[in-house]
């Protein structure tokens, strides 16, 4: 993908940059909701995030001001060939600085194989990219009971964080859906961190320095998921 980016006039231009548009954008889905959130937010967070933010009272993530929005932001991982693919990422600064936030958008849909999955069909470029993606968190070895997803969307976070001199860095689940498995799978993930809790909703790890790394949970305004937005291309 382009590092050049061109502002989106409604959320169907949201659309085009999905990797599968015609099987992924559907009304009451994860892409859509999401679009057609964060295109109602404007220029601001959506107002769940900045309870969430708020609630932390932590000086790097009270008062963000928001800089960009990029949907689809990719992030190329080692190993392999395919790219990371956060749903939306945030830019935004206060007074301590530029904060990265790597937006996860779930309605129910699930974060993928565990690991143990992926370590059981692991082929030799499967095993460098876990290699890397534990290394860059600091890890030795995570629990196979740990989403897969949950864990290259937050490395996204940290290198997306590296490459804007950002000195934080949060990986957030936005879900717009019901389902508890899907917040189990978070806590899991977030023990397997030794994340400890900021706020409800809000974890830090605090071994990890260089951005300093949040993960979070909000959950999304449910009336976009009657937002049924025009399949523009």
């Amino acid at each position: 993908m382009k590092r050049i980016f061109i502002p989106t006039k409604t959320g169907s231009d949201w659309r085009r940059l999905l990797a599968k548009p015609t099987l992924h954008w559907k009304k009451g889905k994860s892409a859509m909701t999401a679009a057609a959130a964060w295109e109602n937010a404007g220029d601001s967070l959506p107002p769940e995030l900045t309870v969430l933010l708020e609630a932390s009272r932590d000086k790097d993530l009270v008062g963000l001001e928001l800089l960009a929005v990029i949907p689809e932001w990719e992030v190329t991982l080692e190993g392999g060939d395919t790219a990371s693919h956060t749903d939306v990422l945030v830019l935004g600064r206060n007074d301590r600085g530029l904060c990265v936030i790597a937006v996860e958008a779930k309605v129910n849909e699930d974060f993928g194989p565990l690991l143990g999955d992926k370590r059981a069909e692991v082929s030799s470029g499967q095993n460098d990219r876990l290699t890397s993606l534990h290394s860059i968190l600091g890890i030795a070895r995570l629990d196979d009971a740990v989403r897969y997803q949950l864990v290259h969307r937050t490395v996204s976070a940290v290198l997306t964080a590296r490459d804007f001199h950002a000195h934080v860095a949060l990986m957030l689940v936005h879900s717009f859906g019901s389902r508890a498995s899907l917040r189990d799978d978070f806590e899991v993930f977030c023990r397997a961190l030794e994340a400890e809790e900021v706020s409800p909703g809000l974890r830090v790890v605090q071994s990890f320095r260089g951005p300093r790394l949040f993960l979070g949970w909000c959950d999304g305004d449910l009336r976009f998921l009657e937002v049924d937005l025009p399949g523009a291309v």
